[in-house]
């Protein structure tokens, strides 16, 4: 079983590499959206997992843990790729809770310039478009590289070569794709 998550901050292109595998490869792929299952506000997840001083807090690890947990109930024999907003060692938490002993973790990370021009020209989401997100993905990429993981950085690239980078991952894909990557540790 192969199993690819990606994680990335608003704009990092995590999303749409997943809709456009999704689309293109619906009969070779299972995708998951972390953000299907919908965010509380802020208020109910404090009121329900408590305000905790790490950032992504206590719903975020919560809801990562159970995610994997349901994916390693439906892994079959399809190749797998879960995408969302996930600090990385939320990630190796919930593998680990899961039994799941292989998967390559993938941030999604793309300069400042063109998150900004994503979240505001793109997805029409220029609230997103603010200091707490520039640092949110200024952490998940300090702990990226702090715990060797590869970054797929998507400033300069295109789609296409975003997504033929993580169809290779998850062996879906051709060989010899373009993407500018830093290579680290798989969990």
């Amino acid at each position: 079983m192969r199993l690819v998550i990606l994680t990335g901050a608003s704009g990092s292109g995590k999303t749409t590499i997943a809709e456009r595998i999704e689309r293109q490869h619906p009969r070779l792929t299972r995708v998951f959206r972390f953000d299907s299952i919908g965010v509380p506000s802020p208020e109910e997840r404090i009121a329900r997992w408590g305000a905790e001083s790490r950032p992504g807090g206590g719903w975020q690890r919560a809801m990562t843990i159970e995610w994997l947990a349901r994916i390693a109930r439906e892994i079959d024999t399809l190749p797998v790729l879960f995408e969302g907003q996930m600090r990385l060692s939320f990630i190796t938490d919930g593998l680990t809770a899961a039994g799941i002993a292989r998967a390559r973790i993938v941030l999604v990370h793309c300069d400042d310039e063109s998150r900004t021009h994503r979240l505001v020209n793109e997805r029409n989401q220029p609230d997103l478009a603010n200091p707490d997100m520039m640092n949110w993905a200024r952490f998940l990429r300090g702990e990226a590289e702090a715990g060797g993981f590869e970054v797929l950085d998507t400033s300069k690239i295109s789609i296409e070569d975003s997504v033929e980078y993580v169809c290779e991952r998850l062996g879906i894909g051709r060989s010899g794709g373009s993407a500018t990557v830093s290579t680290g540790r798989r969990a």
